[in-house]
Parts: structure tokens; C-alpha cells; sequence
């Protein structure tokens, strides 16, 4: 519980902060919170490193703490530390003075929501992170109050959120009805050989109502207009933070409450989704020309190729899960660093106001031109190797079926390679002239972009990261519960 009693006790002091100071301090707001989650993350990476590597229960076992769950808690606040560096300037803004410390104790409520998602062992204590998560988001999706777009975006926010979470508790309904319990270890042992038709029922109302979290298809609809109706800085923090979280505490669900009937009735239905995430979200990005748009169907790809890991039921699987999740918050903060930076500066939000950008603003279209490449997966950045190490882990589960997906998913990865080139072709090789005029960027916008690409650029020459998240899952019993 130390991190989320650390969580606790920096969202007390933003509150606190933000309630008693003289007006004239409020402007440090925003780089008191983050200063708080650097030296809470260099904390958590210190429990990392010296804890014990074993589980650590408590509330009668309902939350369950370990090393595994200790890293992946600390690379979503490497993910969150990023976005507030890069919300700075936006938050200091004209339509923000009012609002500035709704933002962060909102962003620190759904952060402490997405640590219990990770940690529940039982169902009631899952639940409650979810909606800790799920609804703070809804208000800060409507944050920019003078854009109909916004109210759009979250009104269609709050109503997929609400569905999907009556989706869920019918599925967890049925489960309870199967097994007689809602915590993971006793609904597994009472599942133990089970296939009804209520399970199968009950597992894809509980698979579906996760999906819509993580835009999977054909729960995706929703994503693309709320991404482009939210603020850029919480259109960010949702394509990263949100969807690590999720995609994680799915892996808990599937292997701890239903590892016992992975290959009778789970292991197809997620070899759908994921052929179905991947290629759908790949043809509608060819499509886009908003930019926000353009990467919310990116991210709606990317979720496919995260929840291979889950397919693959290996250590490497997870261990290539989280190194993914990790580039994916460098790679893609990268990119909307530099489209909050635009945005910010010009208003502009079109790949077509990117035409030549190159020309009036060449370290933008550097730090542009390396997140598309190590989004879609090109050597030596960090993308081709997450990709590399998932493709790897999945393929180890040595079926005809793996094989088949892994090559579905390759034959997608040249797809995205297109669109992807798109926006550096736009930047590097058109023509025209740039629409956009040279303007130099915050140093908070300059300083979170930087991070990013020095992350895509470290993550993809260095490997030491990902051994160290291989060693920590070798000492997982996370993967005991599958059976195939």
C-alpha cells in the first residue's frame, strides 16, 4: 500500500495547496505537482529495487501488491510525469486560471483508481478502481468548457463509460452465479474444468466491458471523438496512462480468475479482438487528417499489439506487455508533445497544416518524425524493439493459430508503416509552403518532449530495461495460473 498511501499524500498536498495559497502562488501549482510525482516515482523505483520480490496481501486479500505490480505502478508515473511537464503552459492559460487545481486532483484521483485496478484481487475492490478511473476522466474530457467539441467528447465519454461498466457487472453477475465468490484465486479453483455456456456468457460480457476501456473493436467507437474533443494534455494522459492500466489489470483478470480455461474458452475470443484491433485501427488511421483523430485509431492498433503479450502466456510475454507499455509513453507523449506545442502556439491541428514544417520549425518535425518512426516499429528506436520482443514472446507459444496471428499483426505493422510515414512525409518532403510560421515552444513543452525522445532514442540502443522486467516476471507467479 505504499505507493497508493504516497499517491494519498500528494493529492492532500495539491488540494492544500491549491486551497489555502495566495492567488499570486497558484501559477507554481502545476510545477509543485510535478516535482511531487518525481521525487514519488524515484521512491517507487526505490521500493522497486530493495523490496521483496514476493506478493504482499491485505484487506483479507482483496489488493495484492508485488515487484511486477511495483514496476508497472512506476512506468505509468514515468507516463504521468511526462504529461504534466507538457501541461504546464496549458495549464497556466487564460482558461485555466479558474480550473488549474480541479486538473491535477482529478489526474491524481484517476491514477490512484488505475494503482487498485492493478493490485485487486477481488472483484468489488476491482470495481471500485474502475469507476475511480472512468469518471474523474469524463470531467476532464469537458475541461475545455468554450468548445462544444469538448461537451461532445465527454457526454459521449460518461455514456460508453456507464455502459460499459453495466456490461462488466452483468458479466461479473454471471461469474458470481458460476463460482460463488468475487475473489480472482476462488473463482479460479471453482472454474477449475468448467465450460457452461453461463461462463462463456459471463467471460465475454467481462472481456467486453474491459474492451471498451481499452478502445479495443468493436468497443472502440467512442475513441476517436473523444480524443479529438479533449484538451490535448487529457487527450494525452488517455492514450497512455488509461490504456497501460487497463491493459494490465486485464492480464490480472485472465490469468488469475480464468487461466483454468484459457484454451477452452477465452484463447479464441482474444485472438479475434486482437486481429480485429489491429487491422481496423490500422485502415481508419490511413484515413485521418486531424491529428488527434489520427492518433486515436493509432492507439486503437497499438492496444492490439499489447494484448498479444497476453496471448503469448510466457514469462517473455509479460515481461514484452510492460517494455511495450513503456515505449508506447515515450513514442506517443512524444508525438503529442509536439501537437500541444502546435496547437498551443497556432491552433492548428491538421496533417495538413503540417505541410513543410520542416522549413520554419525542424526540431518540432525531429521530435515528430522519431515518435512516428518508433511508433511504427522502425530500427533502432524503441518501437521495432517492443514490437520485436512481443512478436518473440507470442511466437514461443509455438501453435499453428500463434503463427497465423503473429503474421496478420507483421502484415499490419507494414500498413501502419504507411500512415505513419504520412505525417514525416508531410513535414520532410512536401512542397508546399508551411502554414505554420516558426514560433519557439514553452521550455515545460520543449523540457516533456525531450524526455519523450530521449526515452524512444535510450529505450532502443539500451536493453538493460527490458532484462530487468524479464527478471522481475521470471520471479512472477503471475503466469501459474494458466492452463492450457
Amino acid at each position: 500500500m505504499k505507493q497508493e498511501i504516497g499517491l494519498l499524500v500528494i493529492f492532500l498536498l495539491v488540494f492544500l495547496y491549491d486551497t489555502f495559497m495566495p492567488k499570486n502562488s497558484l501559477k507554481a501549482l502545476p510545477v509543485v505537482t510535478t516535482l511531487l510525482m518525481v521525487v514519488f516515482t524515484a521512491l517507487g523505483f526505490g521500493i522497486c529495487y530493495g523490496g521483496n520480490t514476493s506478493a504482499v496481501a491485505a484487506f483479507g486479500g482483496m489488493y495484492e501488491t508485488s515487484a511486477v505490480v511495483t514496476a508497472i505502478k512506476n512506468i505509468l508515473n514515468i507516463g504521468v510525469i511526462i504529461v504534466l511537464i507538457q501541461s504546464i503552459r496549458w495549464a497556466n492559460g487564460e482558461l485555466m486560471i479558474m480550473r488549474r487545481g480541479e486538473f491535477y486532483e482529478l489526474l491524481l484521483v484517476t491514477l490512484f483508481g488505475m494503482y487498485l485496478m492493478i493490485s485487486a484481487r477481488h472483484f468489488l475492490l476491482f470495481v471500485i478502481g474502475l469507476e475511480c478511473a472512468s469518471l474523474p476522466l469524463a470531467a476532464m474530457v469537458a475541461f475545455d468548457k468554450n468548445r462544444y467539441e469538448s461537451h461532445e467528447a465527454a457526454v459521449k465519454y460518461i455514456l460508453t463509460a456507464v455502459f460499459s461498466s453495466a456490461i462488466f457487472m452483468m458479466g461479473l453477475s454471471f461469474v458470481y452465479a458460476c463460482a460463488g465468490s468475487l475473489y480472482f484465486d476462488k473463482i479460479y479453483n471453482a472454474l477449475y474444468g468448467e465450460h457452461t455456456a453461463m461462463l462463456v456468457l459471463a467471460l465475454a460480457f467481462v472481456i467486453s466491458g474491459v474492451g471498451f476501456k481499452l478502445s479495443l473493436v468493436p468497443f472502440h467507437l467512442w475513441t476517436a471523438d473523444v480524443y479529438q474533443g479533449a484538451p490535448t494534455s487529457v487527450t494525452s494522459y488517455l492514450s497512455v496512462i488509461s490504456k497501460g492500466a487497463t491493459a494490465f489489470a486485464f492480464l490480472v483478470i485472465l490469468a488469475q480468475v480464468f487461466g483454468s480455461i484459457y484454451s477452452q474458452v477465452w484463447e479464441w475470443m482474444l485472438y479475434a479482438l486482437i486481429i480485429l484491433t489491429i487491422t481496423v485501427g490500422n485502415l481508419f488511421a490511413i484515413r485521418q487528417r486531424n491529428m488527434k483523430r489520427f492518433l486515436a485509431f493509432s492507439s486503437i492498433s497499438q492496444a492490439g499489439y499489447i494484448m498479444l503479450g497476453i496471448i503469448a502466456y510466457n514469462t517473455m510475454g509479460v515481461a514484452a506487455m510492460m517494455y511495450y507499455i513503456l515505449v508506447y509513453i515515450f513514442s506517443n507523449l512524444a508525438a503529442f508533445g509536439v501537437i500541444g506545442a502546435i496547437e498551443n502556439a497556432t491552433g492548428k491541428i491538421s496533417m495538413d497544416d503540417y505541410r513543410g514544417l520542416y522549413k520554419t520549425n525542424p526540431r518540432l518535425s525531429f521530435a515528430m518524425m522519431l515518435a512516428m518512426f518508433s511508433l511504427a516499429g522502425i530500427p533502432p528506436f524503441a518501437g521495432f524493439f517492443s514490437k520485436f520482443f512481443i512478436f518473440t514472446a507470442a511466437v514461443g507459444q509455438g501453435s499453428v493459430a500463434i503463427y497465423v496471428l503473429v503474421l496478420i499483426a507483421l502484415i499490419n505493422t507494414i500498413v501502419s508503416l504507411y500512415y505513419y510515414l504520412l505525417v514525416v512525409k508531410a513535414m520532410f518532403i512536401s512542397d508546399d509552403e508551411c502554414t505554420i510560421a516558426r514560433f519557439r515552444s514553452a521550455f515545460s513543452e520543449r523540457l516533456g518532449m525531450w524526455i519523450a525522445v530521449a526515452g524512444i532514442i535510450f529505450l532502443g540502443l539500451l536493453s538493460p530495461v527490458y532484462d530487468y522486467l524479464l527478471d522481475l516476471t521470471a520471479d512472477s507467479s503471475l503466469l501459474a495460473y494458466f492452463i492450457r
